[in-house]
């Protein structure tokens, strides 16, 4: 009898002393492991996982304990119980404040999560609120009715499976296959109008690209169905894990191939916009920004990756951040040739096509580079210049000149009459007004002064195009035309030259040129050549 008494004494402390042993709620990691181990099959106590929320009457946290575990199982969500910080003190940084909390799943489930009450944890009063109507988004109104009208026979099991499990899943990918055929025809319809606002005046090809974007559209929304029903057909958790590990596969995968594809739309409308400007600088930034927005894409969507695979988001955000300090730092004169190309593109000191002078490199700007600017000379070589050292350089744009001067001197003999200096000089004039290339309202061709072996006829003009090529060949054209004009005047050009004055030779005469100073001859010399000049430029024309 004493016995007995003595074990009905200690039976409560046996009690309390398990309690005190399972029930668990000093930390974040406590908290979560006494709510999920009191709902397992195995050690199926909600009392005590109801310990966990704080507030409710038992009843009503039992039914809330079971509805956070449900919905957790439901949307595959597997706590790695392991990962949970087991300090009790610990800090949520995530944010702008920091508070004692912990969120279980920050991306795809961030409303559930612990926090600190007193000296306890227990699950947050927002999740308490909220969970209500998680768990109506994860198991519909109907999943409820279809419990109730699944017969017996409907429960037996197939490789583990009950058989209305089985009905339900092939039903659900019949509708995925007629909501992929019924999406992929409005999408279509939808895109084919984009295409015709897009390209109503223009001639880019980005037909092909948008109905491409109709096949991975159709498959986000249905992957989005499947990932909304998926959970009322109720497999385990260890099915839903991996099941919605590779929907969000699936659908990080669509979406890196949708922005590649609107990458490539939008760089091709951005490519004809460029074409219809006058710089060209522009036209080579399209190649250098598909490249960049193309490499952004990949990255985010390889990090999106990771997480799914349950990378921590901040230690690979740290890694990278360290990795790339590490090697930027290994890479100096690659960061500053980036560098470089960012404050051309901003500064524009020239434009593709451009003739420049930078230090002892002069030509054509073809190619404006990542690390390095690509000039051709007038030899054909080409010079490979890194952008950080250009953007230090003193650049001589000869490409932004207004017009493009030509300045000579041309030598006449010193026995050249006044009369064919001065018809000379006017018949120069003439040509460079009726040259088709030269700006007529601003030249000079003067007598500026006396060489040490010629008369010194200064000819000052300005070519309108800037390309070097029709420079030379306007030059080409106005040399020709003088050439003709000295021939038919009879003035004869100089070239170094001494002479020997004899004042006293007998029976020899001096030499000296006969000129002829007709002024009727020459003026008709004058009309003749820049006639013959004129109708050749119409000729080319």
């Amino acid at each position: 009898m004493k016995r007995f008494l003595l074990l009905v004494l200690l039976l409560p402390l046996f009690s309390v002393a398990q309690d005190s042993i399972k029930v668990d709620i000093s930390n974040p990691h406590a908290t979560v492991y006494t709510h999920l181990y009191f709902l397992q099959t195995d050690s199926y106590e909600p009392i005590k996982a109801a310990k966990t929320i704080l507030g409710l009457p038992e009843e009503k946290a039992i039914e809330k304990a079971i509805k956070i575990k449900q919905v957790l199982d439901g949307k595959g969500l597997y706590v790695d119980v392991n990962r949970i910080p087991t300090n009790t003190n610990y800090k949520d940084t995530i944010g702008y404040s920091s508070y004692y909390r912990y969120v279980l799943f920050p991306q795809r489930m961030p409303q559930i999560y612990v926090e600190k009450i007193g000296d306890n944890w227990y699950y947050s009063s927002e999740t308490i609120a909220k969970i209500e109507g998680l768990y109506k988004e994860v198991f519909p109104w109907y999943v409820q009715k279809l419990q109730n009208i699944i017969p017996v026979s409907g429960h037996k099991k197939f490789l583990g499976i009950e058989l209305w499990q089985f009905v339900a899943l092939l039903l659900m990918l019949a509708l995925c296959f007629f909501i992929f055929l019924i999406v992929k025809r409005i999408a279509f319809f939808f895109l084919r109008k984009i295409q015709h606002q897009i390209t109503k005046n223009t001639n880019i090809e980005v037909n092909k690209v948008l109905k491409k974007l109709a096949h991975p559209i159709s498959l986000l929304i249905t992957v989005a169905f499947v990932d909304k029903v998926f959970p009322s057909l109720q497999f385990g958790l260890e099915v839903n894990t991996w099941v919605f590990l590779a929907l969000n596969i699936a659908v990080t995968v669509f979406w890196i191939y949708v922005f590649l594809k609107l990458v490539q739309v939008i760089m091709r409308v951005y490519a004809e916009f460029t074409e219809r400007t006058h710089g060209k600088l522009d036209d080579q930034l399209v190649p250098i920004l598909h490249s960049f927005f193309t490499g952004i894409v990949i990255v985010v969507g390889i990090f999106r990756l990771l997480i799914l695979f349950g990378v921590d988001a901040t230690t690979m955000l740290a890694g990278a951040t360290i990795g790339g300090l590490a090697f930027a730092l290994a890479s100096q004169d690659t960061v500053k040739n980036l560098i470089g190309t960012i404050m051309i593109f901003v500064d524009k000191p020239f434009h593709i096509e451009d003739w420049i002078e930078a230090g002892e490199v002069v030509g054509t700007v073809e190619k404006v580079g990542f690390r390095s600017t690509q000039v051709r000379a007038a030899d054909t070589s080409v010079y490979q210049i890194p952008n950080s050292k250009l953007s230090e350089l003193v650049i001589n744009n000869k490409g932004l000149r207004l017009f493009r001067r030509y300045n000579t001197n041309l030598g006449l003999r010193y026995d050249t009459p006044p009369e064919l200096i001065e018809a000379f000089v006017k018949g120069v004039r003439e040509i460079v007004i009726a040259h088709p290339e030269t700006r007529s309202d601003s030249y000079n061709v003067e007598f500026t002064g006396f060489g040490d072996s010629a008369l010194l006829i200064m000819v000052n003009v300005y070519f309108k195009s800037l390309a070097w090529g029709i420079e030379q060949s306007s030059k080409h054209r106005l040399h020709i035309a003088i050439v003709k004009l000295a021939k038919e005047l009879g003035v004869d050009f100089a070239f170094p030259s001494t002479t020997v004055t004899i004042e006293q030779f007998p029976e020899k005469k001096g030499f000296s040129l006969k000129y002829d100073v007709n002024q009727e001859r020459i003026d008709a010399v004058i009309d003749k050549v820049v006639k013959e000049f004129s109708k050749e430029k119409f000729e080319k024309e």
